[in-house]
């Protein structure tokens, strides 16, 4: 499988310690084994032939098995140690796993913790590849069964331009008044995009969108600097922009996914009721600062 995730045979031999032959010795073995060619080696990119796309989520299936089976057998032991792989999207990784590493470091300093940081739609495709047990991510309606979220909570948005724009000085805008301006959002395949564009198709208004950037630190900058409107989560907005009265609520889901059947570690497991904790003190702390 490493060989299909990674589309190379030197590039699997590396991740797996392995020499490029001692790889290739291993598939042939496995073809011969099974009586079917699994991977076409006839063309510049390799690829699946049908046999092994028939066997790939069967092979996926057994991975998870083992890995259920050290993760049971692991419980007879009282200290939790080894690796733990963690994806998480730029922002949540910038604005709220610094206060979870550090807890996490403090009560379970025997594991070391794997960080990828990556696009929410990249990640749940490499989830799916088991690169990692945990991802922190934009929750996605299209993001399908494969995943079970473990937590979830509101990330609310607001609009926003800079100090300059023409939107700033209104005292109270529509989104009739927002369509008439460029607007910098993220890439249209993320949630946060189908965010906004569903309000604007929902009021039959057309969404003005240019430069996509997934980067909300550089789509803030963007946004300073006059460049168009945005929405941004409350936690990031400072003196740089200005928050538009906007008579529609807007906000998405942050969560932790994990895959459906694969069970997760005792690291996994810490890691998962320390951000439960964090974000709910966050939560209740918010709810008090406002009464």
């Amino acid at each position: 499988m490493t060989i299909v995730d990674t589309g190379s045979f030197s590039e699997a031999a590396e991740i797996l310690h392995l020499t490029q032959p001692a790889i290739s010795k291993r598939l042939a073995a496995l073809e011969n084994l099974l009586g079917h060619q699994l991977i076409d080696r006839s063309q510049r990119q390799l690829s699946l032939t049908d046999s092994g796309t028939r066997l790939l989520p069967h092979a996926r299936r057994i991975l998870d098995e083992l890995h259920n089976a050290r993760v049971a057998l692991s419980d007879d032991n009282d200290e939790v140690g080894g690796e733990l792989d963690i994806i998480t999207s730029h922002h949540i990784g910038l604005h709220h796993l610094p206060n979870w590493l550090r807890r996490f470091s403090r009560e379970y300093p025997q594991v070391r913790v794997n960080l990828q940081f990556m696009e929410s739609d990249a990640a749940y495709a490499q989830m799916r590849k088991r690169n990692a047990e945990l991802a922190f991510v934009t929750l996605s309606d299209s993001m399908g069964n494969d995943f079970m979220v473990y937590e979830q909570w509101l990330d609310p948005m607001a609009f926003v331009a800079g100090p300059d724009h023409p939107l700033a000085a209104m005292e109270r805008a529509t989104l009739a008044d927002l369509g008439r301006y460029p607007a910098v959002l993220p890439d249209a395949s993320t949630a946060t995009y189908r965010v906004v564009s569903r309000l604007f198709l929902e009021h039959s208004l057309n969404l003005n969108s240019q430069m996509p950037t997934n980067y909300l630190e550089t789509i803030k900058m963007m946004t300073s600097v006059g460049l168009g409107w945005s929405v941004l989560p409350q936690g990031m907005i400072d003196e740089s922009v200005v928050r538009i009265a906007v008579n529609q609520p807007v906000s998405r889901m942050l969560g932790a996914i994990g895959l459906n059947g694969r069970e997760l570690s005792a690291a996994a497991t810490g890691f998962k009721r320390i951000v439960r904790e964090q974000e709910q003190a966050l939560l209740t702390q918010g709810r008090t600062d406002t009464k």
